[in-house]
């Protein structure tokens, strides 16, 4: 349950760092993110989601 509640406040700096120091930068990628289809922002997120369960996973075995 640590692990989880450490990955979430991580989770929310990195959010904060990019909503205090990019404010301006944020809506020209979210103009960006709205001209993908839905389909290709689907799949980003899908392979995101694994990618980030794989490096956590494989970072919890090897620390043991």
């Amino acid at each position: 349950m640590t692990t989880v509640l450490l990955a979430l406040g991580l989770v929310l700096v990195i959010e904060g760092l990019v909503l205090a120091l990019l404010p301006d930068r944020l809506d020209q990628i979210l103009e960006q993110l709205a001209e993908i289809p839905v389909e290709a922002r689907r799949m980003l997120g899908l392979l995101a989601m694994t990618l980030g369960g794989t490096f956590a996973w494989l970072v919890h075995w090897i620390s043991g």
